[in-house]
């Protein structure tokens, strides 16, 4: 892993946060947010708390103070977690944790994280009563979320630039013989060796395989005269990675290489997938982002073979807005961040696959990837 410090989030742009989420209520005529263990929590407040049963649970509302209701046993990891100051209310075993997440709150509206697990949804809905509407929290904390401040992009980058040197590790060692499933653990622990807390997911798609976007490593034997794609992330600080490339081996005999089929897919992804880069800017609209990849490959012949979104959004989350996808007509701003990822798949054959993450720069695109994005071609 390489040294130096590592960027973090200020404490006070946790408080900066909480506020602008209490007036982002307000003006959406919410009573309160109420935000159980997840990425909201880690965002509003900086504490990643462990998912239990047990409910833990954000109150923001307008013009009060937020608090924080948690297990009892779980007061000191709270206070530990937190990045600013946010009263904590503990609740017993014996006691209904849900009483006291609505003490105080007679609304008619209140908004809950987005995935909130339906035994706490449930259990709230009942304390509250049926004259009480429940909205997503998405609805008020969406836009705060999706636009990254100048920290949130450094932890990004930093992410990226991890995942860019395991790629390249795994390109340069031995693949042919291995299993896929042996590939993917080496990923997820060099993904760790390089600064990510995880390593969420590693996708060694091999041979046929390739055509499967989200294929489970197996115990498939790679062999040589076939292509890899390689789509691995994690969270490093927080923040996600996630980039795919695409790897030919060759098992060192150079007539094992990529026949010209592939290699032609593989030119009409590569043009398109830099198109769709090329695309961002302020402005854009995320499906004119998406048309920017899809229309090249359609053109090519290839527009059945290309059946998923070209992105999503990260963060915190590894998938959350924006979403580059056909009728998405959102706007793109300064500060979003989010894959560009097009991918050519012939059932039962091939595939290859390109992603970056990208950024909304104020004069286009800032790519954090810097993985070289032609086929690579190794022994293996």
């Amino acid at each position: 892993m390489n040294g130096g410090v590592r960027p973090s989030i200020p404490a006070a742009r946790f408080a900066a946060r909480l506020g602008q989420a209490a007036e982002a209520t307000e003006r959406a005529g919410i009573g309160a947010l109420l935000i159980g263990v997840g990425s909201d929590l880690r965002y509003l407040t900086g504490y990643a708390a462990l998912p239990l049963e047990r409910c833990t649970m954000l109150v923001v509302r307008p013009g009060a103070d937020p608090f924080l209701v948690v297990p009892r046993l779980e007061l000191a990891a709270a206070e530990a977690g937190l990045r600013t100051p946010v009263e904590i209310r503990t609740w017993d075993e014996t006691d209904d944790p849900y009483r006291l997440c609505i003490a105080g709150l007679a609304v008619d509206r209140v908004a809950v994280s987005d995935t909130m697990l339906a035994m706490h949804l449930l259990r709230l809905q009942d304390a509250l009563g049926a004259a009480t509407r429940f909205e997503l929290s998405s609805s008020v904390l969406r836009d705060m979320r999706m636009i990254k401040d100048p920290d949130e992009i450094a932890l990004l980058r930093l992410a990226a630039e991890a995942a860019d040197r395991v790629v390249g590790q795994i390109a340069a060692g031995r693949l042919v013989g291995r299993t896929e499933a042996d590939v993917a653990r080496e990923v997820r622990e060099r993904l760790v060796a390089e600064g990510h807390e995880e390593a969420h997911f590693a996708i060694v798609a091999s041979g046929p395989a390739s055509a499967s976007p989200h294929h489970d490593a197996s115990d498939r034997v790679i062999r040589a005269g076939e292509p890899i794609v390689l789509d691995i992330g994690g969270s490093l600080g927080g923040y996600g990675s996630d980039i795919t490339r695409t790897l030919w081996v060759t098992g060192g005999d150079a007539t094992r290489g990529p026949d010209e089929r592939f290699r032609d897919l593989f030119g009409v992804l590569y043009h398109a997938q830099q198109a769709a880069v090329e695309a961002v800017r302020p402005g854009a609209t995320c499906e004119a982002v998406d048309a920017a990849a899809r229309t090249p490959i359609t053109d090519q012949g290839y527009g059945e073979a290309f059946f998923h979104r070209t992105g999503h959004g990260i963060g915190l989350d590894g998938h959350e807005d924006p979403y580059i996808v056909v009728g998405n007509a959102l706007p793109l701003s300064e500060g979003m961040a989010f894959s560009i990822e097009p991918g050519i798949y012939l059932a039962g054959r091939y595939g290859a696959r390109i992603e970056d993450i990208v950024v909304c720069g104020q004069d286009g695109p800032i790519v954090l990837n810097g993985a070289p994005h032609e086929l690579c071609v190794v022994d293996g």
